[in-house]
């Protein structure tokens, strides 16, 4: 009999159900990392602006003077914001599907509600609110920015405006790999561990020993007992020989996970050394590009 440990159930805010049924576990980004990658974002437009507004000013100069007029200027620079502030947005999260480089750089991408990828319609209305709304906000400044600020810490999965309007939020996508529990060796038992015959513990019930003893220390009786029991004599009954008598069943349990990753360790560094010594090289980056070697050129005649 195989014993698991039950893992936590989902229903966190993180939560999302697909159109599928299908539950997703994500990680709403909140105001700090928003609030970096937008500041990269602002830098990267105004970058782009910057070098807009030069090509335009060099354009407008050497067109004829009876072309250039109050409205011809006023028209260009109006454009250049639009193209700025609302279709350069639009273009690189439809194109990048929701990271834009500041995004990016802070490991966030933009999604639909239901998990899926974000379309031109979804980019287009949180630029489009973003720009007349939230950021420059051209409606009431200082009210907007209040209101957008005050949206994103009072939603759950920290939703501005403009997600709210599109039907988006915002989500991690790297997330923090969990630790893996890892059992020392006790030292009575080293020995005994190392001559034992553990070919019978498979990868199962070694996951389910290796769960328990990470939450060993939340678990409370009656099942802190009978799970140790139980799972100790599971492994007992694989092991041979058995473990000397009268050994705590959480010794046993920790021991046997100990050695599981030893020999798997030393049975990993082996077979580097056979590829090592069949394909030296195999699998590694070099250092430095090898340099081609030049033939000597035959002599003039």
């Amino acid at each position: 009999m195989s014993v698991a440990v039950p893992a936590a159930a989902p229903g966190g805010a993180g939560d999302l159900v697909t159109a599928e049924a299908v539950a997703l576990d994500l990680r709403p980004a909140r105001l700090g990392s928003r609030a970096v990658a937008l500041l990269i974002d602002i830098l990267v437009q105004a970058a782009i602006g910057g070098c807009l507004m030069l090509l335009a000013g060099v354009t407008v100069a050497i067109l004829p003077e009876r072309v250039v007029d109050d409205a011809l200027v006023g028209t260009v620079w109006r454009v250049l914001i639009v193209l700025v502030l609302l279709a350069y947005p639009t273009i690189v999260e439809t194109r990048t599907n929701g990271r834009s480089p500041g995004k990016a750089a802070m490991g966030l991408r933009v999604i639909r509600e239901d998990g899926g990828p974000i379309r031109v319609r979804h980019a287009f209305t949180r630029a489009l609110v973003g720009f007349t709304v939230e950021w420059p906000g051209l409606l009431l400044p200082f009210v907007t920015w209040a209101g957008s600020l005050t949206t994103m810490i009072a939603s759950g999965r920290g939703r501005r405006l403009g997600d709210l309007a599109a039907g988006t939020l915002v989500v991690h996508e790297r997330r923090p790999a969990p630790s893996r529990f890892v059992p020392g060796m006790p030292a009575d038992l080293q020995a005994w561990a190392a001559t034992a015959d553990l070919s019978a513990i498979d990868d199962e019930l070694a996951g389910a020993v290796r769960q328990y003893l990470s939450r060993a220390p939340e678990l409370r009786e009656p099942h802190f007992g009978t799970l140790q029991r139980m799972l100790a004599a599971e492994v007992e009954a694989r092991v041979s020989p058995p473990p000397p008598a009268g050994t705590p069943p959480w010794l046993v349990l920790s021991a046997v996970l100990a050695e599981r990753r030893r020999r798997y360790a030393a049975q990993l560094a082996a077979g580097r050394l056979v590829t090592e010594r069949v394909l030296p090289g195999f699998g590694r980056r070099p250092l430095h590009p090898p340099i081609p070697a030049v033939r000597r050129a035959s002599p003039l005649r």
